[in-house]
């Protein structure tokens, strides 16, 4: 498979990897400028730079760009080891890291009223999004044109499916607290940002209930926010679906949830002399 084609692949699931490119070179190198490879966040590469040491500090520099998103512009000379250099070729190249985050997704479980409305409005603000349900009928493309993906699955399947990550929120728009009771230990164990269940406070305590009877330590159970959402005494399902986005973009951009309504200071009156 080629770069490119991998770069694509990696687009459209919302995977997460660093591009390394050579964009300089001068004298005697193992690979000439515009040689690429990719690193992925366990350290696997596809394609080369040229190999050896030189390749191996890349996929250090790689992974290290990952974890603070920042790329990198790094220089070195294939001279003198024992001075530090990766070679003795007797050139120099310089490489070019640039991180390619994972795509924010958001998974919505429970394909109902709800959870079409939340999908349609997640692809409207720019996420990627896919649809599961264990009704097959719920997770099409024609009951959910706006999904990327649609999977036909359990709750604790959806992590054979989607690459959950740290820029994935979970949504569970499910039917009840025995689906909710089956499925969260699985997707407890997963990186995901954000987990929400749908539904009032009697039901999230019934199912913390039924979770602590399971032995789900308290600190995974106390990763779910339910009721998701922010209160916005929200009724039909897109005020729903607004509600809930709103949360994630809370979350997502560092915010509070609090008004941004400001009062201006009235101005003194001079006294009259």
């Amino acid at each position: 498979m080629g770069i490119y084609q991998t770069l694509a692949e990696l687009e459209s699931r919302g995977g997460a990897a660093a591009l390394a490119t050579v964009i300089r070179t001068q004298g005697a190198v193992p690979r000439r400028a515009g040689s690429k490879m990719i690193i992925f966040p366990d350290g696997c590469i596809e394609g080369t730079i040229g190999g050896g040491e030189m390749e191996s500090r890349v996929v250090a520099e790689a992974l290290e760009s990952l974890r603070d998103g920042e790329t990198r512009s790094i220089v070195y000379a294939f001279r003198d080891p024992e001075k530090g250099d990766v070679g003795i070729c007797g050139g120099e190249a310089e490489v070019f890291i640039e991180p390619i985050k994972a795509n924010e997704t958001v998974v919505v479980a429970g394909g109902g009223h709800v959870g079409k409305a939340i999908v349609h409005l997640a692809r409207w603000l720019g996420f990627r999004v896919v649809v599961a349900d264990d009704r097959e009928d719920f997770a099409t493309p024609e009951h959910h044109p706006d999904a990327d993906e649609h999977f036909s699955c359990s709750l604790e399947e959806i992590p054979e499916h989607v690459d959950i990550h740290e820029s994935t929120y979970l949504v569970l728009t499910t039917r009840g607290v025995d689906v909710d009771v089956e499925g969260l230990p699985t997707l407890l164990e997963t990186s995901a940002a954000y987990i929400g269940v749908i539904g009032s406070r009697r039901r999230w305590e019934t199912t913390v209930k039924a979770l602590r009877e399971r032995g789900v330590p308290e600190a995974k159970i106390a990763r779910v926010t339910s009721p998701m959402g922010l209160e916005l005494n929200a009724e039909t399902p897109e005020e729903i679906a607004v509600s809930i986005l709103a949360q994630i973009i809370m979350l997502r951009r560092g915010g509070t949830g609090e008004k941004m309504a400001h009062s201006p200071k009235r101005k003194r009156k001079g006294k009259v002399k």
